[in-house]
């Protein structure tokens, strides 16, 4: 189905190559990143072993729809987007750290709270939680930015003793996270969304913090549905949400998880078909816009024409 798996391009200008687990990141002249979202898709840390098509182009548009409605709140690495599935942007040092947020007690935070603890990264919760509550404030929960294995909580505190990220950046990265996170809930709710949770990256250029990565994407974000919300809090039933839980939830009935010995259930077209199709499904909800396929012609061939032009404008 002509999706991005991997690429290797080789730029006239080109000084790096770096394969994430979804992104081919091509750095040029040390100046500027040229990102391609592949359709590799990863669960429990372990890169599936089929591409999903239009993931990455889903991911890709999503995530510059919304730098591009919070660019009034903070500058962000993005030039341009010359691609469905490529973002140009400038090369900037990233913070050490992932600034989580929560609004309400999911995912992590709640088995955090269902063993017992009533502090989450220094954050302390009140006592007669349930799992997806709202919570009375949202919390910053950061973790560490491992650049191999698991990320890892921490607290504000240990971040300023540690030196990680200074404490007049860090404030200034609380704030600006508080903002996005206010910001990224108006959006949600006029798509009859709840933001749930989200993380953001930042970076540096010069004395400039940027916005970096993607954001209040279904990667990165969880998302309740508003309608029934409550009827379903009331009740003690699961919440609808709008996440890539969906992808754990066929893994783990078919006994993965990640964990050594255990294989990747066989991932067939019907299978790859219908994980495309709810990514689809993703970017409609969350946008409110409809998603276009590109033209069926040679994904990456288009894909490197794209970069080729971007950068000559440079």
């Amino acid at each position: 189905m002509n999706a991005i798996k991997e690429t290797h391009f080789n730029f006239e200008r080109q000084t790096n190559y770096y394969k994430g687990k979804v992104r081919d990141v091509y750095t040029i002249d040390n100046k500027y990143l040229a990102m391609v979202v592949t359709d590799r898709i990863s669960a429990f840390d372990v890169v599936l072993p089929e591409a999903i098509p239009y993931k990455g182009q889903v991911l890709n548009q999503i995530a510059a729809k919304f730098l591009q409605a919070t660019a009034d709140i903070l500058p962000n690495w993005v030039i341009s987007v010359p691609d469905p599935s490529v973002t140009i942007g400038r090369i900037c040092e990233p913070f050490k750290v992932e600034m989580v947020i929560r609004g309400y007690l999911a995912g992590h935070a709640a088995r955090e709270y269902a063993l017992g603890k009533r502090q989450v990264c220094g954050v302390s919760l009140p006592e007669g939680l349930k799992e997806n509550d709202i919570l009375p404030e949202p919390i910053i929960t950061p973790t560490t930015k491992a650049s191999v294995g698991h990320d890892e909580d921490i607290s504000r505190e240990e971040i300023l003793d540690k030196g990680i990220v200074s404490e007049a950046d860090y404030v200034q990265l609380e704030n600006y996270t508080r903002r996005l996170f206010e910001r990224g809930t108006e959006i949600a709710a006029k798509q009859g969304l709840i933001l749930v949770d989200t993380k953001y990256e930042f970076g540096k250029a010069g004395d400039t913090i940027y916005l970096i990565d993607e954001i209040h994407t279904p990667d990165s974000s969880r998302y309740f549905y508003s309608e029934g919300y409550a009827q379903r809090q009331q009740n003690g039933e699961p919440q609808k949400q709008l996440s890539k839980e969906f992808v754990r939830k066929w893994l783990i009935e078919n006994g993965f998880q990640g964990r050594d010995g255990q294989k990747v259930p066989e991932m067939t077209k019907e299978i790859v078909q219908s994980i495309s199709e709810r990514y689809i499904e993703l970017y409609e909800q969350i946008t409110g816009e409809t998603f276009i396929k590109p033209e069926q012609i040679n994904v990456l061939d288009r894909v490197e024409n794209a970069i080729k032009e971007a950068l000559a404008a440079l």
